[in-house]
């Protein structure tokens, strides 16, 4: 295979998320470049004729490699606060935009003020949590945001399971830095709360009891949202669940290899006296990042795309167009805040 400017290197090809993604760029046709740290790894998991590069974090020169003839790069390799920072200046050497699927507030973070300059010289786009977490909630808010100040934004994540991989278990030991909440309009270390109400989201899951734990989305939504309180909520069972060693690694429920875990993800936004409310639903927490980030992947390697910097996900493309784009793609259903066609009676619900 000849790599084209249009090639996307997946970096943690071999991985868990990394599979995903690589499959869904294959099924829409792009050229892909696995990039991996384990070459036995990627020679067993990866489909029949995808080119496949070694490189690791600690040589960058290794990754300069492994980048070159390409136009994005997509990191799918965590725990991201030691892999992010090498992955996403090596993109940016080579002249490509970079994305990472990032849970981690502080990986996000340190992206989004370390990669800013880099990106603009490069005249290419940094772009950390463009996934489930983080850049999922990130594009509901802001298709139903007006311009102008945000009282609050409500996220609130509902999991009938949550089986964590082992990338997901390695991060949770490695990201011990204070989870960071939005308060009066400026970024603040989390003071849990006893007082959680409980929330009733629509279908399957029904009411669930909550806890307030931030991912990504706060780190986004607050880069570019003039936003005075971010509230982030989980249920409980699901928090269980990944706290539990003993809960098992998912295991693939269908043809495609997504596990049989059903979510849904509500956002609330206040504003001006009043709220709006925009949901999505789908399967499996893991395996939707890969339309999410794909989708994103394939505007930046529109000739038509100028942007550069480091954005959050809705800064650097159009929310409504993405979120109409993955609901019309079966990636996921979406209800919008405007669109009564899509909006069933159980769906986008609130606090119980």
């Amino acid at each position: 295979m000849n790599p084209t400017r249009a090639a996307i290197a997946v970096f943690g090809a071999a991985g868990h998320t990394g599979r995903f993604v690589v499959q869904e760029a294959l099924r829409r046709g792009l050229v892909v470049v696995a990039v991996g740290r384990d070459a036995r790894k990627l020679d067993d998991s990866l489909p029949s004729g995808v080119e496949w590069r070694v490189a690791d974090i600690a040589d960058p020169s290794s990754l300069d490699r492994a980048f070159a003839g390409c136009s994005v790069v997509i990191n799918c390799a965590g725990p991201f606060l030691d892999t992010a920072a090498p992955v996403g200046a090596a993109a940016l050497r080579g002249g490509c935009h970079y994305l990472d699927v990032t849970a981690e507030q502080g990986s996000a973070q340190a992206t989004l003020a370390d990669l800013d300059a880099p990106a603009q010289a490069a005249g290419r786009v940094a772009i950390p949590a463009a996934a489930f977490y983080g850049g999922l909630a990130d594009l509901l808010a802001s298709s139903v945001a007006a311009p102008g100040p945000i009282d609050a934004i409500t996220v609130a994540i509902g999991l009938d399971h949550w089986w964590p991989t082992a990338g997901t278990r390695r991060t949770g030991e490695r990201n011990t830095a204070p989870r960071m909440v939005v308060k009066e309009g400026h970024l603040a270390p989390l003071v849990p709360s006893l007082q959680v109400p409980d929330w009733r989201f629509g279908g399957p899951l029904g009411r669930q009891a909550m806890v307030e734990i931030p991912f990504s989305e706060v780190i986004t939504l607050a880069h570019h949202l003039p936003v005075h309180n971010i509230r982030s909520l989980l249920n409980r069972s699901a928090l269980q669940d990944i706290r539990d060693a003993a809960t098992p690694p998912p295991v693939a429920a269908d043809g495609s290899g997504r596990s049989a875990q059903q979510f849904e993800m509500v956002v609330q936004v206040e504003q001006n006296g009043t709220a709006r409310t925009t949901c999505v639903r789908g399967q499996d927490i893991y395996a939707v990042t890969a339309p999410i980030v794909i989708e994103v992947a394939q505007r930046l390697i529109d000739p038509a795309f100028q942007r550069s910097g480091a954005l959050a996900l809705a800064q650097a493309v159009d929310a409504v167009d993405v979120l109409q784009s993955l609901h019309d793609a079966a990636a996921l259903q979406w209800w919008g805040a405007d669109a009564a066609w899509r909006q069933p009676a159980d769906a986008c619900t609130g606090t119980a």
